[in-house]
């Protein structure tokens, strides 16, 4: 589980990594008695990303305009979840903004270190330039100098930025955690180094040693599916597509991208990454894909679904059966298609990333004209689903004549996402013109 910001730079304090003067907010009012001077940024504490992005961190010049963006912050949705406190924080000017993370490589065994100079930006940008440094042996500062070598930096900055990786592994090793990672680590114009944000994901079966840190998570809002979205809040914005990932990072990417090309999106799932890889466990992830799915196919305003799940192949499978199931059980009559047709239609209509289609035949044409008005009489949202990683042509064939499209580009997924909602809008002031 993830602790909130505030939390994690409590922890990078009492580790020796410099943080900014900083004070919790409980309510707006608490801005009155502000310790620290202004300017200041307000800071949506949520376990999510893309707080920046969806207005959640804002910077104000004094105490007026502090108590109207916190009035504003403490009731905006980022990815289905309200703070419960922000973070007031002294403002910095960085020169450089760098990204370190010292992670538990569970394929290997092993921690790894992570370092790149294109800190603070969209993570698939900053992927591009992220160096890895494997701690193979009993860590020690050579690992930490040889990342910041790596990185490309020169003088005293491996010495500066090699010191805070030292200290993140021995917080990562004394607290027994799963990530420690510093994004953006802002670098001024004089060479000071300053943690502006932090995230700290504990291990679960390590929290018996660490009962401060299961005192910490007692106070996260973080939870289950159901917390992270109350109902309440699902239908309470204008926008129209609804968003299931299976990360905090893959949906704050989904989301800008989907700013980026003008769509507007309503409500965001994330079914956590353990969940995906236990499709067969109690209270299963195969139970939290069904709940995400009827949160957003029953929400009121949704005309388009754009899944975006990133997971190995045999997991992408599941996944993608899972959601054909789920929509298949929808319909009050399954569309019966038969095979030879399902395949073509499959091949030729349902696989929507496919520039050129095989012409249908006579019987098939007329099996998936059945098939759309049966669809056409339900309530369901439009699809858009990408799965990275697996084989689902078995699951293309379930659906094949359903409005469900298949991709395997994430900025192809989001532009049809965007042009079916789009059209749909259109088609509704037609019908009311």
């Amino acid at each position: 589980m993830d602790l909130l910001e505030y939390q994690a730079k409590e922890l990078f304090r009492e580790i020796g990594i410099p943080v900014l003067p900083s004070q919790g907010i409980n309510r707006p009012a608490d801005l009155k008695s502000l310790q620290i001077p202004y300017p200041v940024v307000l800071k949506s504490q949520v376990p999510t990303g893309g707080r920046g992005r969806a207005g959640g961190i804002r910077f104000v010049e004094n105490t007026i305009d502090a108590i109207a963006a916190a009035r504003v912050i403490f009731s905006l949705s980022i990815l289905g979840k309200y703070p419960q406190v922000l973070l007031a924080e002294s403002r910095y000017d960085a020169d450089q903004e760098f990204y370190l993370a010292v992670i538990l490589d569970y394929t290997i065994g092993r921690p790894v270190l992570l370092g790149s100079t294109r800190g603070g930006i969209g993570i698939e940008v900053l992927i591009e330039d992220l160096q890895k440094v494997v701690v193979e042996e009993n860590f020690s500062p050579f690992y930490a100098r040889r990342l910041a070598v790596q990185m490309g930096l020169q003088g005293n900055l491996i010495e500066s930025v090699s010191g805070i990786v030292q200290k993140m592994y021995q917080l990562f090793v004394q607290k027994d955690l799963d990530l420690v990672e510093i994004n953006p680590l802002g670098i001024s114009a004089t060479g000071e180094v300053m943690a502006l944000d932090g995230k700290i994901t504990v291990n679960n079966n390590a929290l018996g040693r660490h009962p401060e840190l299961a005192t910490l998570l007692s106070t996260t809002v973080n939870g289950n599916l159901e917390p992270q979205l109350p109902k309440s809040k699902l239908t309470e914005t204008e926008g129209n597509i609804g968003i299931l990932c299976n990360s905090s990072c893959l949906a704050a990417t989904t989301l800008d991208l989907l700013y980026q090309k003008q769509g507007k999106p309503a409500s965001c799932l994330i079914v956590e990454e353990d969940a995906i890889g236990n499709l067969h466990s109690a209270f299963s992830g195969e139970e939290q894909l069904k709940i995400a799915l009827e949160k957003l196919t029953q929400a009121q305003g949704i005309k388009v679904i754009l899944v975006n799940i990133l997971s190995s192949a045999a997991k992408s499978k599941q996944v993608a059966e899972v959601i054909a199931n789920y929509l298949l059980a929808q319909l009050e009559e399954t569309p019966v298609l038969s095979v030879a047709n399902r395949r073509e239609i499959a091949a030729g209509v349902a696989s929507s990333s496919r520039q050129q289609r095989t012409p249908l035949n006579t019987t098939a044409k007329q099996e998936l004209a059945s098939v759309k008005r049966r669809f056409s009489k339900s309530s369901l949202p439009q699809f858009v689903i990408r799965l990275v990683g697996g084989a689902i042509d078995s699951s293309q064939e379930l659906l094949a004549g359903m409005p469900v499209y298949w991709m395997d580009n994430l900025d192809q997924a989001v532009g049809q996402a965007v042009s079916l909602a789009q059209s749909t809008v259109k088609k509704s002031r037609q019908k009311k013109g």
